[in-house]
């Protein structure tokens, strides 16, 4: 459903996540990652994460000590790896390359393409543990829970005047009238 020219050229793909690589040698690390090979893999000392890759625990370090080696030129954010500061370049070059199959909409990080998908397939995978209903963005979930959550009950019902917090909880209600 949706295009990521820097993946192209990745024709080694990981059976447990799907994650593609270069060579089967890049490959054969990351599946380290699956197996729970303690041996063949790096873990951190603060938090207990496990790397197969001693490189890939150095960047994730900068994470508890906060160093951010990699500066933008334009407008100088700090990243702690280069592949995010590429990422960020794509806001000063306007570059887009993950394309919306459906409505040839683009975007310059996949996570918001994935997340732009649902329009299209109507997918709604956060939902309500008090009233069921789904949202498809964490946030609106977010929004909805903390009306739920407080004592404030906007919608009346128009035929006994009984108050709700939700109104998916003023629909139910209302079928009690008809």
């Amino acid at each position: 459903m949706f295009s990521d020219s820097g993946n192209l050229d990745k024709a080694f793909k990981c059976q447990a996540c799907g994650k593609a690589f270069g060579d089967s040698e890049q490959l054969n690390t990351h599946t380290n990652v699956h197996t729970g090979d303690r041996a063949a893999q790096c873990q951190c000392q603060v938090c207990g994460k496990a790397f197969s890759e001693s490189d890939t625990l150095k960047v994730h370090m900068r994470l508890h000590t906060g160093d951010k080696p990699y500066k933008c030129h334009v407008c100088g954010k700090a990243f702690t790896g280069s592949g995010k500061l590429y990422r960020h370049m794509r806001i000063h070059t306007g570059e887009k390359p993950y394309k919306c199959h459906e409505c040839d909409k683009a975007f310059g990080l996949s996570h918001y393409l994935k997340i732009h998908v649902r329009v299209h397939t109507g997918e709604k995978p956060y939902t309500c543990s008090l009233c069921d209903k789904s949202f498809s963005h964490t946030v609106s979930l977010r929004i909805h829970e903390q009306c739920a959550d407080s004592n404030v009950k906007p919608h009346l019902c128009p035929y006994c005047g009984k108050q709700f917090k939700l109104n998916c909880h003023l629909k139910d209600h209302v079928r009690i009238h008809s």
